[in-house]
């Protein structure tokens, strides 16, 4: 058992709050959660899991992304990526060049059937971020927006 003597002092908290409920990371948590949650029961009916989802908006956006921008982009592992390509490719909803110009990277792309998926599945995301941001008063998405880039650059993000 540690000597209470030699331990360091209770670390103070970074704002008042009663318990770990009333803390921003716990909140930011808790808001994620809920979300995913959402997306997760929304995008099931549409055959997608949330990074297949993110997957096909980043190729939608940016067609010919290499597996590794695509993991960057949608906050998985490269190997999860993998995983994430090869059930997209096995449903149709992209391809990838078996070979390429540039290195090792295989771009890439959205099929018609993939587009046509993406419209479906991404009115039901939309519907649920509507959902979150009517449930604050207009004026404040802008700073809300702002506050949540500003606190992940914080971090190095």
């Amino acid at each position: 058992m540690e000597d209470r003597k030699s331990a360091p002092p209770p670390a103070p908290p970074p704002h008042p709050a009663r318990d770990v409920t009333e803390h921003v990371g716990y909140r930011l948590k808790r808001a994620a959660s809920a979300l995913r949650g959402a997306m997760d029961k929304a995008l099931r009916r549409h055959g997608l899991t949330v990074p297949q989802y993110s997957c096909l908006e980043l190729l939608d956006q940016r067609p010919g992304l290499s597996n590794a921008e695509l993991a960057r982009g949608t906050f998985v592992t490269r190997q999860s990526m993998n995983v994430v390509l090869r059930g997209l490719q096995d449903a149709h909803l992209i391809t990838r060049a078996t070979t390429t110009d540039r290195g090792r990277a295989l771009p890439a792309h959205l099929t018609e059937e993939g587009r046509t998926r993406l419209r479906a599945a991404r009115s039901a995301v939309y519907a649920i971020e509507r959902q979150m941001i009517d449930a604050i008063p207009a004026r404040r998405l802008a700073a809300l927006l702002a506050d949540l880039d500003t606190m992940a650059d914080a971090l190095g993000d």
